[in-house]
């Protein structure tokens, strides 16, 4: 829950303007190439230790990781070295303002309903706790992109989202459910035909990794499953919606595919879209598509959409259903 619920009257407001913004939208094919509509967010209840200035911005305190320290900082800027390690400032620039409304969203998310792990901060710059960020690679391309989008969040029945993005969908994306493992409601995610663009590195779109039996038999555990001390069959168990594994079974034992994949190294193993699965000498080998969990949006999808003149609201409403692109400030 978060800790502050929206008012009342703003919900009440917010879903009935979902109900004409969203009701024809469809799941497989993009809105016309016009701007999303942006809503006024009127006044959202953040926590009540969250300051916010006159603009009605939060200035959070922010955990530096690299420089071991809090500093106080406005939220659009903290974003900009937030969009600068999440996408490559080169990028086309409605892919941009796409990364940088999901990532705002992140944060406004994140200070609502959770704690920093570092004593005093509302967020960090860990990615293991929050997102990436990389001051150092903020430009005028990033720095455009966040004030373009200034304020703007994406909010499903008048609540912020789960921001999820990814790098690569190996062609199709996937639910929270199965993606993820998420077992709470995520309605606004979907498995759709992603759009990735042939600038994609081939190593995101298409992928082989190798891994030692004591590996695949230590992962196998840290997911929750014994199959036994010498690893002697594996194969490819139930597939969801986008084709993704729900489980891989080693030696007759279902693993969780999601829990497996983190626990044995998702830069190796960069998906669960896997299409080839075999035991050699005691070594499993695996093929696959794509680069990441799979649920929500694409990066390298939001790159293709892009370039073919897609705007950021499209985008975002080609990759979560039924949601809403809420002005919080201005």
């Amino acid at each position: 829950m978060l800790k502050k619920r929206w008012i009342t009257a703003l919900m009440a407001l917010l879903l009935a303007a979902a109900c004409t913004a969203c009701a024809a939208r469809p799941q497989e094919m993009p809105p016309e190439n016009t701007e999303a509509p942006r809503e006024e967010g009127g006044n959202f209840t953040l926590p009540d230790d969250i300051r916010v200035n006159a603009a009605g911005i939060p200035q959070l305190k922010v955990y530096v990781a690299d420089e071991k320290e809090i500093r106080e900082m406005d939220l659009e800027d903290y974003l900009c070295g937030v969009l600068a390690g999440e996408m490559k400032n080169d990028w086309p620039e409605e892919a941009l303002k796409a990364q940088a409304i999901l990532a705002r969203t992140f944060v406004i998310r994140f200070i609502s309903e959770k704690q920093s792990r570092y004593a005093g901060a509302d967020i960090s710059t860990d990615i293991e706790e929050a997102q990436a960020y990389d001051a150092e690679g903020v430009n005028e391309r990033i720095r455009q992109a966040v004030a373009a989008t200034r304020g703007q969040i994406v909010c499903y029945r008048g609540e912020p989202i789960y921001a999820w993005f990814h790098a690569h969908a190996g062609g199709r994306t996937a639910t929270a459910a199965e993606g993820l493992s998420y077992q709470k409601t995520a309605d606004y995610t979907q498995a759709v035909d992603s759009r990735e663009s042939d600038q994609a590195p081939d190593d995101a779109q298409t992928w082989q990794a190798h891994f030692p039996a004591d590996a695949v038999l230590e992962a196998a555990g840290k997911a929750g499953v014994d199959p036994g001390n010498v690893l002697k069959t594996a194969s490819a168990g139930e597939k969801g919606e986008s084709g993704r594994l729900k489980y891989i079974v080693l030696n007759g034992k279902k693993v969780p595919a999601n829990e497996f994949r983190i626990a044995l190294g998702s830069e190796k193993m960069k998906s669960t879209l896997i299409t080839e699965i075999s035991l050699e000498n005691g070594v499993l080998q695996l093929s696959g598509k794509g680069y990441g969990h799979g649920v929500g949006m694409s990066q390298w999808g939001a790159y293709g959409m892009a370039e073919k003149g897609e705007k950021a609201g499209n985008i975002i409403h080609y990759y979560f259903k039924n949601v809403d692109i809420v002005q919080m400030w201005k």
